[in-house]
């Protein structure tokens, strides 16, 4: 009975790491014919990727005019709303579809904006700010360059 009680523990251990693994560092990934790893999801959940990748561009953007306009301001607001506290609308159903490098490189893109807004409203150098955005757009060209986001066919 001991045997049987042990033999039952570690095949369910197995299940659950097994599970652990493919939620927190394997995702929903293939390997894509152009070479990148291609992130499976389904139609809603790749729209929810791309907003959100749409809107960290559109923030690029709006810091770099308002970098041209000396208006710190601007930067801060703009670096804030792709901060730390947009993660919240992701479900936890997408990022278990993501693999732990693309979830790493997400959280450290929202926290390099928080921490370009808190430069921004500190010390208001334009030149510091458009260091940390050519930082944090090595974190955007290094994502695009490893992952496509595919539609699963599941």
């Amino acid at each position: 009975m001991n045997k049987k009680c042990f033999g039952i523990i570690a095949l369910l251990l197995l299940i659950i790491g097994s599970g652990v693994y493919k939620f927190i560092f394997q995702g929903s990934v293939t390997e894509s014919a152009d070479g990148r790893i291609a992130i499976q999801l389904n139609a809603n959940e790749r729209d929810l990727v791309l907003e959100e990748m749409r809107a960290f561009l559109e923030s690029v953007q709006q810091i770099t005019k308002a970098v041209t306009e000396n208006d710190m301001k601007n930067v801060s607001e703009n670096a804030r709303k792709v901060g730390k506290a947009a993660q919240t609308a992701v479900p936890g159903t997408l990022i278990g579809k993501l693999p732990i490098d693309f979830k790493t490189l997400g959280f450290d893109t929202h926290s390099k904006f928080d921490q370009l807004a808190l430069n921004a409203e500190d010390f208001g150098d334009s030149s510091q700010v458009l260091i940390q955005l050519s930082e944090l757009m090595q974190n955007c060209v290094g994502c695009h360059a490893a992952y496509r986001i595919d539609i699963s066919s599941k």
